[in-house]
């Protein structure tokens, strides 16, 4: 989406950036929550507790980037560093604070609790012999 704004647009700086970020965070959000966490938490619930994330790191890095777009730096570059950034503190945020306590409770992560769990069992019992 910012790639296709950049191009077709001569739209400022956060006027590309803060719709392709909020696609950016629905669709990720919905995947590591299924695919990742393999968390069962409540979606709006979880998803309101990422929107408080962004209340942060969107004026952030919106001021950011149009600072150094300002200043003649590539817009490209500033999306990649931005995108650093926002994935350690997003998954971390996500990690330990959204979904901490509900990690593996969804159907695929139950099914591999119960591989986990029939593994040990296996090797307690080969250790026991």
């Amino acid at each position: 989406m910012y790639s296709l704004l950049t191009e077709l647009t001569h739209f400022s700086y956060w006027l590309r950036y803060l719709p392709a970020l909020a696609l950016c965070v629905i669709f990720n959000f919905t995947l590591n929550r299924k695919f990742t966490f393999k968390s069962a938490a409540n979606y709006p619930l979880a998803l309101m507790m990422v929107f408080g994330y962004y209340c942060v790191f969107t004026p952030l890095s919106t001021w950011w980037g149009t600072e150094l777009t300002a200043i003649g730096k590539n817009a490209y570059i500033i999306m990649a560093g931005t995108m650093v950034i926002n994935f350690f503190t997003e998954f971390l945020f996500t990690r330990f604070v959204v979904l901490g306590k509900s990690i593996n409770t969804n159907k695929l992560g139950q099914k591999e609790n119960a591989r986990y769990l029939q593994q040990v069992e296996l090797q307690s019992t080969e250790i026991k012999k």
